[in-house]
């Protein structure tokens, strides 16, 4: 395998609106929500929203941390809304989910347990407003506080999900406020806690075939059942480069690999986000 920083060709992008992406984002806009589809950018937008799956991002809409792949804004959050949860439920069962995505902002400003009250009710708010409707969480690492955590796991999600997001040597060059070794422990955690726990990475960033490997042998031993490998699209000229664009192989090479090492389901390709088409994880 070749890991010459060459670029191929740059994935396409379907730009479609129609019926299903109108209606996800009429309830979006009437409900006041925040997605994690429209602040990263993310090249998926029309084809998940035309399925009516969104991946709703709570805590507002302003980042504690300035990570170098995302372009979610960074600031002082002013978020002050303990109705979300509840408001975030609704949005669910109107749109008759039976799968939901919940994302957030870092929020280390949130001293006391960095925003996990919230995520733990909005998980509840959903179990009890929708029932049937399955809940997969994207979270933030909370410091790595673990009663932050176990807030978290103790509302049971279907899927509990914290991407690791590249290979370690480029780690702190990709995310600079995070740890590498701390997103494993949440990980480890998680399935300490017997839940059913996904991560996910970039590349396109510079890392190498051999240590994207490693990174998922890394994860597989602690018991990580789900992975997604996408390529790295630079969202503004501010943001870090694209080091290559990755081939269409190599992700079918990463899949294959993936799967002989125990991993129960690996999705790997040009546009693989951690929650694209996420109902199919479950």
């Amino acid at each position: 395998m070749t890991n010459e920083l060459t670029k191929t060709k740059k994935p396409k992008i379907r730009l479609q609106i129609t019926k299903g992406y109108q209606f996800v984002n009429g309830i979006v806009q009437n409900n006041k929500l925040n997605t994690v589809c429209e602040e990263a950018r993310c090249p998926n937008i029309y084809e998940c929203w035309d399925r009516r799956t969104a991946t709703i991002m709570i805590l507002g809409d302003i980042c504690t941390r300035a990570c170098g792949f995302c372009s979610v804004k960074t600031g002082k959050p002013s978020w002050d809304d303990p109705l979300e949860p509840y408001r975030t439920a609704m949005a669910v069962k109107k749109m008759n989910l039976k799968h939901v995505v919940i994302t957030s902002v870092d929020r280390d400003d949130l001293k006391n347990d960095y925003g996990a009250s919230i995520w733990a009710e909005t998980i509840n708010q959903i179990h009890d407003n929708v029932p049937g409707c399955n809940v997969e969480v994207l979270t933030p690492d909370f410091k790595g506080h673990r009663p932050s955590l176990e807030k978290v796991f103790r509302a049971e999600p279907e899927i509990f999900s914290h991407n690791v997001e590249c290979v370690e040597r480029i780690s702190k060059q990709v995310r600079s406020q995070a740890n590498w070794h701390r997103s494993l422990d949440v990980l480890r955690l998680s399935v300490d806690n017997k839940l059913k726990t996904k991560t996910g990475i970039m590349v396109g960033l510079g890392e190498t075939f051999n240590e994207v490997v490693d990174t998922m042998k890394q994860v597989s031993q602690i018991g990580v059942k789900l992975f997604t490998i996408g390529q790295y699209l630079q969202p503004t000229k501010n943001h870090l480069p694209v080091a290559r664009f990755v081939d269409d192989k190599e992700f079918l090479d990463y899949e294959h690999i993936g799967i002989e090492m125990g991993f129960d389901i690996v999705k790997s390709g040009s546009l693989v986000r951690s929650s694209y088409h996420a109902d199919e994880f479950i």
